[in-house]
């Protein structure tokens, strides 16, 4: 036994708790927490001691305050930020408008003509990326597919899709219009912001808020990252691999105006569940010497902007406040569920929420899908037939994932408009005989619906290897001219799927054809017998006889609207 100096004396942290860089997959630290007034310094002293503005900082920096809230908000509500930079913002060139991008839009009043109302289902096939003949990147690659109200509102939200195969350079990008939650799907993403870098994996998410300059790097993935959707098949594997490691990428982007993203409230869950505090990461301080022309695009009103520098933006070597980008990995989720019968509301997927203007009622909820366990018993375990107040768009990083009628694939997307009915359909997976690539068709609802009526209950893991998201919102949208008239990867009655690996095309109908419903049939026709007998058994009148008068005098309807016992 080694023998201590003072008997009792344990070790004192050096500093607070930072992550340590995860190597390639991911080389940058992070602090860790939801919502902290966080510091950081990337030299030592910078920041100034008791002070927000003192008369002169450490080496000649310049003090900038940057407010994510009004003045005078409430203390929990209040979001800023001080940084302590090389040269402040307002040495620029100038504004410049840049030209319209008819696939962008911020603007989803149905007076809108670029915009379109749809009451039924919707589905895209996995967005392309752009062919290496033309470099799109960031700001360019940004198409917009749904969204609601106008940021000149103040509340509203948008859902853009980002397809890119090249890097920004010396070029970076500001949305003054509102805060954007970002899903890389293929690829990884390379994001510096003012606060410090991050690096975006598939699986994780991306929060930017409000203001904050950033630009973004495609970085090559590395595979080992994905080991649970190595042990898929192998066609599938190729596939992952081809969608991760690679230079191109896509990515789904949450827009959301007049409002901020916060963790959902537990109630009866307790202290913690669902999304803890402790694993979102925001960046350590990092700046730049660059003194080269830089162009910056700022979204103001849903219009591009370009301003000209003679310096880099990333250039704030400390900085202290709560305004700070972060990230979250979706594999920390939490799940709660049921573990006796039924299902609970969707809402316990919940990782991040957006108040709306109305209490109690939000502006967007961000839900995922993963791998979990199934124990109901007694339940209905597919999704059961329903019709949500909300509208709800679903979108798919990896894996394959029961309860959908359509090819729903990763990097694809689903929208359901608010009462849309839906829901009750299992997905079926045959393989092709074609390099055992998963080809889904449409299942028979009815069938599948029967399959689960009359399954053995086992506990199940469901959704494994899987990570699906939400965007769910208690606003009506509207559809993109983009998304319904120039993807072309809207479902339509019949589409072209190109296996993988092969040269070989299927073809298949795949849109939310209303004939397939028509086989739910109203079974209960075929229990008239019974139902009468039931009905006799309980002293009630027969079916096509209906009591008008509560049962006091004996006055029924017969089934031709006429009164009898009278």
């Amino acid at each position: 036994m080694s023998k201590l100096k003072e008997p009792g004396t344990g070790a004192t942290a050096a500093s607070s708790f930072n992550t340590i860089p995860r190597g390639q997959d991911d080389p940058y630290q992070y602090q860790v927490g939801f919502g902290n007034r966080f510091a950081s310094e990337a030299i030592p002293g910078v920041l100034p001691n008791g002070q927000n503005m003192p008369q002169k900082n450490k080496y000649d920096l310049y003090t900038e305050g940057m407010t994510g809230a009004s003045f005078v908000a409430p203390r929990a509500e209040n979001l800023n930020a001080w940084l302590y930079r090389i040269r402040p913002s307002v040495a620029h060139q100038g504004f410049s408008k840049l030209p319209d991008n008819p696939d962008f839009e911020s603007n989803f009043l149905p007076l809108n003509s670029k915009v379109h109302v749809s009451p039924t289902q919707l589905a895209w096939h996995p967005f392309g990326i752009p062919s290496g003949e033309q470099l799109v990147d960031f700001v360019d690659g940004m198409k917009t597919v749904a969204g609601n109200g106008d940021p000149t509102l103040h509340e509203g939200l948008a859902v853009h899709m980002y397809l890119a195969n090249t890097s920004m350079g010396r070029k970076a990008f500001c949305n003054a219009d509102g805060d954007m939650l970002i899903l890389p799907e293929r690829g990884r993403l390379d994001i510096q912001t003012e606060f410090g870098r991050i690096m975006a994996r598939p699986g994780e998410l991306v929060v930017i808020q409000r203001g904050i300059k950033f630009k973004a790097r495609q970085s090559l993935g590395n595979p080992s990252l994905f080991e649970p959707m190595r042990r898929l098949g192998q066609t599938s594997r190729r596939t992952f691999a081809r969608m991760h490691y690679t230079k191109t990428c896509c990515l789904d982007i949450q827009e959301i105006y007049g409002s901020h993203y916060t963790l959902p409230e537990l109630g009866p869950l307790g202290g913690h569940g669902l999304a803890n505090p402790r694993d979102f990461e925001s960046p350590l301080a990092s700046f730049d010497l660059d003194q080269n022309h830089w162009d910056i695009v700022y979204k103001v009103c849903g219009q591009m902007h370009s301003c000209s520098q003679e310096h880099t933006p990333f250039d704030v070597v400390a900085w202290h406040g709560n305004y700070i980008p972060y990230k979250y990995d979706m594999s920390k989720f939490v799940f709660v569920g049921s573990i006796s019968k039924d299902h609970i509301d969707p809402s316990i997927f919940c990782v991040l929420t957006a108040k709306s203007k109305a209490p109690g009622v939000p502006l967007a909820d961000f839900l995922i899908f993963s791998g979990r366990w199934d124990v109901g018993e007694g339940t209905f375990r597919p999704p059961y037939y329903h019709r949500n107040s909300s509208t709800e768009f679903m979108g798919m990083i990896y894996g394959e994932y029961g309860g959908r009628s359509d090819g729903f694939k990763p990097g694809g997307a689903s929208f359901e408009t608010g009462f849309c009915p839906h829901g009750g359909n299992m997905l079926q997976s045959p393989r092709s005989r074609m390099d055992s690539c998963l080809l889904p068709f449409p299942a028979v609802s009815y069938e599948e619906f029967q399959k689960a009526t009359e399954a053995e209950l086992r506990p199940t893991k469901v959704h494994e290897n899987t990570l699906v998201f939400m965007f769910e919102s208690s606003m009506m949208w509207t559809i993109s001219d983009w998304a319904m008239k120039r993807s072309g990867k809207l479902h339509g009655k019949f589409c072209t799927f190109a296996i993988v690996q092969t040269t070989i095309e299927d073809i298949y109908p795949i849109e939310h054809e209303p004939k397939m419903w028509d086989n739910l049939k109203g079974q209960f026709m075929n229990h008239l017998e019974e139902v009468e007998e039931d009905l006799r058994k309980a002293g009630l009148p027969g079916l096509g006889h209906t009591r008008v008068d509560g049962g006091q005098n004996g006055s029924e309807m017969n089934g031709n609207g006429r009164m009898n016992g009278h």
